[in-house]
């Protein structure tokens, strides 16, 4: 297509510039500025009464204030949009063919901010995106005002080349890009109000809804790249050759990606381990904090967390102590003097141990004798707790302090290490 041709089908752009500035200064403009500011108005009042007194610096709808989120941009385009179709006829409509295209652009950098934010919150990339993303919408927004993206448009048909059977143009594929972006981000913003809608106030099927929300969440993403797909014009029946290329390698090099994957579905199905369980893997021991599809997150009472494959979840012995309840057996030994009374002994430990806090009274402390050590005899006594997310190391230290009070008020000698000595005589 020759330049000429272009400048035949599409009006020159200072032409437009010219005639849209002379309808800006005619006094029909301040009717449209009128209108304009009562959308505005109506937008921001509209989101004030939706919002109410809570603010979310995290909402992607919200913000930290009324005009930080996506719903007053979004809101003041479609009453845009309705006071220039209602106007439509009756004034020139020079603002609104201004403000609209602002409106959109605004929208668009918004809703692509606020919703990578939330997704990557700790990502240094999402501010690179940001910038990229702002400045491409005011790009295209000046070039769409000022009539030039027309004939851009027209000129980006022209470049094409072939994929396989399907003839591309470099338009579609920038569309296509576009699309893909844009799903993506709605796909993301979709699934995150889905989950935390999921996992909100979730106790007892908490596992079960986190398990919603992954799939979920896959099915919005892999619907949104068909679309995406779709949109840049290229033949979605020529990924039956790719679908059976990445079949064979699930099926050799990214078996155990697939593993653990599939472990992870089956662990949240199983309901074998839940968010909030005491388990031990691997010498680790901790609380799990999360379960994803491929892996699964241990936090100790230390603040050292390990990130668990879910298929060693799977293939390995697991110790749950909170599978069928939040009941913990604890354990500690003291040894006492040969010559001590342990029928009147006994039953003052157990009394001493069973009032300390966390100690639960049922099932009651026991005080056995364990072994007849060395220096003394070896007591083991035996305690149940109900809250091991608070750690077992000061319910412990709890209880031997109060074996150690007990021991002194009786008067009860802890024996030290003790080693006899002969002497032979000499002559």
């Amino acid at each position: 297509m020759s330049v000429s041709s272009i400048q035949s089908t599409h009006p020159v752009s200072a032409d437009e510039l010219l005639q849209l500035w002379s309808q800006l200064v005619k006094p029909t403009a301040l009717a449209e500025v009128a209108a304009l500011l009562a959308c505005l108005g109506l937008s921001w009042l509209l989101v004030y009464l939706w919002r109410g007194r809570a603010r979310d610096p995290s909402s992607v709808w919200f913000g930290r204030s009324i005009v930080d989120g996506v719903l007053f941009p979004v809101l003041a385009l479609l009453l845009a949009l309705g006071a220039r179709r209602l106007l439509m006829g009756l004034l020139p409509l020079a603002v609104f063919r201004l403000v609209i295209p602002i409106l959109v652009s605004l929208a668009v950098i918004r809703l692509t901010v606020k919703v990578l934010k939330v997704a990557f919150p700790n990502s240094q990339a999402v501010r690179v995106v940001e910038r990229t993303v702002s400045w491409l919408a005011w790009v295209i927004t000046v070039l769409w005002v000022t009539g030039v993206m027309p004939m851009v448009m027209a000129e980006l048909e022209e470049i094409t080349w072939k994929i396989g059977a399907t003839q591309v143009s470099l338009r579609s594929l920038i569309e296509g890009a576009i699309s893909a972006i844009l799903v993506l981000i709605l796909s993301l913003s979709l699934s995150s109000a889905i989950e935390a809608k999921l996992l909100q106030g979730a106790t007892e099927n908490l596992s079960i809804r986190k398990i919603a929300a992954n799939a979920i969440r896959a099915i919005l993403l892999t619907l949104g790249g068909f679309m995406a797909l779709s949109a840049a014009g290229i033949d979605l029946t020529a990924l039956s050759v790719l679908g059976g290329a990445i079949g064979v390698g699930l099926g050799f090099g990214l078996q155990k990606l697939a593993a653990n994957y599939v472990s992870g579905f089956v662990i949240l199905a199983e309901h074998s381990l839940r968010i909030g369980d005491l388990v031990k893997v691997d010498n680790f021991e901790g609380r799990i904090t999360d379960i994803n599809t491929r892996y699964t997150v241990l936090r100790s009472a230390t603040g050292r967390e390990s990130i668990v494959p879910n298929e060693m979840l799977i293939t390995q012995r697991v110790e749950n102590a909170t599978l069928a309840d939040d009941k913990l057996l604890l354990s500690t030994v003291v040894q006492v003097a040969y010559s001590t009374d342990l029928p009147w002994l006994l039953p003052q430990l157990q009394d001493a141990v069973a009032i300390v806090d966390r100690v639960l009274p049922a099932p009651s402390p026991l005080v056995l004798l364990s072994a007849f050590a060395a220096d003394g005899l070896e007591l083991t006594i035996t305690f149940w707790i109900s809250d091991p997310e608070n750690g077992q190391l000061g319910a412990r230290s709890a209880v031997n302090l109060a074996i150690l009070a007990t021991l002194n008020r009786l008067a009860v000698e802890i024996p030290y290490p003790q080693r006899v000595l002969h002497a032979a005589a000499t002559a």
